[in-house]
């Protein structure tokens, strides 16, 4: 089925289900009781706990764990209720293209790497996690070949990692205490604004279940990871609290011996208290805070130098120090039977301390947000708008000329409508009187078409969406080196940016298990994308240009997801040709460091109370490695690599012991070339890029004990377990 035959099938079906709807009566309006339960905010939706698996990629639509074949898809679907998109709706409903990392997935991502969140989103369709610093593995997050700078990443719906996240922030984010994470790809300025040009990463943190929970984990790298998981009881009238921390440590490694650390060492401690309250009659209020301390070194260990090997070389120092601090809130209350008034404001203070070979740079990030809106339901339509104000300030000690204070007061809408039975749309748009780029409109359309009307197997959306892009110095490449070479932000023009996506979805029911089919088309274009070009060469100095012609993405990702029995299996297919033409060039050429082909397959197997098996293979295609910063003197094209990995789960009343095999056949960057230099480059590196992994083969052993409650408890809460994340028990009759 073509792209085309999909739009024109849209087109039409939209027009028919238009002129149904107008002669059917619309639907009387519903009470507040009925809002809170069809449409709880993301701190109201509870995600229980679920079996774990090998790497299951996120989904849009879940299959079931047994499924009667008589009983229609939709009573299955219909239990995820996604937040990101400003309006609640259950995920066969929502007519954004909308993935959803469920509690499965985060649960192994919690066993595979307690202290941050990297793999499991490296391991999601589209989303490709990039290192941006081999020195202190600082990365970045790249949605469907787009710049890692243009994603949105929040909290609850809230910026508390600032709002441009920094490199680090994917290494820093624990995911004990998640309970799903929502992923939108594509230009999503209309519902967050300038960050969110290339997507939207919305982390949802765990509700109050009465679980504690301690998982100590060890690794064969020498780092170790310890979590606590802490919570009141689950209650919908009153107080209740959750205390998630995390220590983390990790000791510097030279894996392949040319005294150049490959894994960095860090010392890290985070904290974050949660306090939730409602009444039982609508009012409901969140608040949280955080702490989040990090200290972290890389470059050349004792003894080491650069250029390797030369006798006459120089140590080469790198270190970061991080102290951040932030809180939120989130408020609700009932206007009218139909009327919902939703408050958030968020406050993040970064202070950070770089060391780069001999320069030393402080410097201090600060965002703030406060935001209102009103949601309701006129017969079919479901609206919002609102009020936003968000502050993003910078500020550098050494570098006062690099300071950034931007004020932007924004107004948004949106409306979704229902026409007929087999068709959704969703229209909005934002404005934002941006202080330094002016005033920009943001729109945003999206179709769902459920062919043969709401328990119809199929679902085929259709996004549309425009928006733009504040630049500022801090990108991937600046916060790697500092800023001592960079030069003031000159007459910049705002990037802008158009997306568009079409995806297809298909869910089988089988007489003993289920199938997921799914097809995605999607494609961007990026115009004034801003490049850091080198425009000195004695002393080297950098300056910020926007690029005379636009930047393009262009894919397909092809997901393919069964169960039967205590068997599931997963494989995702991608394809990306992300290309730009460079300020100093007239021809198009491939972005660096976006692999064309990407894939991944999981098998896994779990007996119920007992334990599991999982397998994958991860497999990542050629990479140009020409036209970036640091040039590469070894090689212009990465080779294409397979990395394999296993997860062995064994559960022992509350204990659950688990061994970890990541990257098993050892394959990293240094066994095809050298990862130093063997001259500093112009912005100041000694590495070159990283296009593969550099730690190579990883394995790791360790074990969550649940405690404070019986057994016999525990055992009970595994049964509840089976129910489908999203659902609250008490809305049951």
């Amino acid at each position: 089925m073509s792209t085309r035959t999909v739009l024109i099938g849209v087109s039409a079906a939209l027009g028919a289900f238009a002129a149904r709807a107008q002669t059917s009566a619309p639907a009387p309006p519903k009470s507040v009781t009925e809002l809170q339960r069809e449409a709880r905010p993301s701190y109201e939706t509870e995600a229980p706990e679920a079996k774990s698996e090998k790497r299951a990629p996120a989904r849009r639509l879940e299959p079931p764990q047994e499924q009667n074949s008589s009983d229609p898809p939709e009573s299955q679907l219909s239990e995820i209720v996604v937040t990101t998109t400003r309006i609640p709706r259950h995920i066969a409903d929502e007519p954004t293209r909308i993935e959803v990392v469920g509690p499965e997935e985060i649960r192994e991502e919690t066993a595979e790497s307690p202290g941050n969140v990297s793999m499991l989103l490296n391991e999601t369709s589209g989303v490709h996690v990039q290192i941006t610093s081999p020195g202190l593995a600082a990365a970045n997050v790249r949605i469907e070949g787009l710049p890692g700078r243009y994603t949105e990443i929040l909290a609850d719906g809230l910026p508390l990692y600032g709002g441009q996240a920094s490199s680090m922030s994917l290494l820093q984010i624990p995911p004990l205490d998640l309970g799903r994470v929502e992923i939108i790809k594509g230009v999503a300025s209309a519902l967050y604004g300038a960050s969110a040009l290339g997507g939207v990463i919305n982390f949802i943190s765990r509700r109050p279940d009465g679980k504690r929970e301690l998982l100590l984990n060890e690794t064969s790298r020498q780092g170790t990871d310890m979590a606590l998981w802490w919570s009141g009881p689950p209650s919908r009238v009153g107080w209740t609290y959750s205390v998630s921390a995390n220590a983390d440590r990790q000791v510097e490694q030279d894996v392949d011996g040319d005294g150049w650390a490959d894994i960095p060492g860090y010392r890290r401690a985070v904290i974050t208290p949660r306090l939730y309250w409602s009444d039982g009659a609508g009012r409901k209020l969140y608040l949280t805070a955080g702490a989040l301390l990090e200290d972290r070194t890389g470059g050349t260990l004792a003894g080491g130098h650069v250029p390797s090997g030369d006798p006459n070389g120089t140590p080469f120092y790198e270190a970061l120090k991080t102290r951040q601090y932030d809180a939120g809130l989130i408020g609700q209350w009932p206007l009218s039977p139909t009327r919902m008034l939703t408050v958030r404001a968020s406050f993040m203070d970064r202070g950070e301390r770089l060391t780069f070979g001999g320069t030393y740079e402080p410097s201090d990030y600060r965002t703030a947000l406060v935001d209102a809106a009103v949601n309701g339901t006129a017969g079919t339509n479901r609206w919002v708008t609102g009020l936003s104000f968000e502050e993003d300030q910078y500020r550098d000690e050494t570098l006062p000329a690099l300071d950034f204070t931007y004020l932007v007061p924004a107004l948004f809408a949106q409306d979704e409508i229902n026409l007929g039975k087999s068709v959704i749309l969703s229209a909005g748009g934002r404005v934002d009187a941006h202080s330094q780029y002016g005033t920009f409109f943001s729109p945003r359309l999206a179709a769902l078409w459920r062919p043969g009307g709401k328990a119809s197997p199929w679902r085929v959306r259709l996004s549309l969406g425009g928006g733009f892009y504040a630049p500022t110095p801090l990108t991937g490449e600046t916060e790697a080196t500092g800023l001592a070479r960079i030069l003031p932000l000159g007459n910049l023009h705002a990037e802008r940016a158009r997306g568009a996506s079409v995806d297809i979805d298909r869910l089988w029911t089988l007489p003993h298990g289920s199938l997921e089919t799914d097809l995605t088309v999607f494609g961007s274009e990026v115009a004034h994308a801003v490049d850091l070009v080198q425009v000195g060469a004695t002393p080297p100095r950098f300056a910020f240009v926007n690029a005379l012609r636009p930047m393009r993405a262009l894919g397909t990702e092809l997901l393919v997801s069964g169960r039967r029995g205590p068997f599931e299996f997963t494989a995702i297919y991608n394809y990306t040709d992300s290309t730009e033409v460079e300020p100093d060039s007239t021809s198009r050429m491939t972005v660096p460091l976006n692999p064309r082909h990407s894939g991944i397959v999981t098998v896994s197997w779990e007996k119920e109370h007992f334990g599991s098996i999982g397998l994958e293979a991860l497999f990542t295609g050629r990479q140009t490695l020409t036209g970036t910063l640091t040039p590469n003197p070894y090689r212009t094209m990465s080779p294409s690599f397979v990395m394999f990995g296993v997860l062995l789960e064994r559960q022992v009343g509350p204990l659950t012991v688990f061994l970890n095999g990541e990257n098993l056949t050892d394959r990293r960057l240094t066994r095809f070339q050298p990862l130093v230099l063997p001259a500093q480059a112009a912005d100041g590196r000694w590495t070159t890029d990283a296009w593969g992994p550099l730690d190579g083969r990883v394995i790791s052993l360790g074990v969550r004990w649940r405690f404070g409650k019986s057994a016999a408890e525990h055992s009970s809460e595994d049964h509840d377990e089976d129910e489908p994340a999203g659902r609250d028990p008490s809305d049951s009759p």
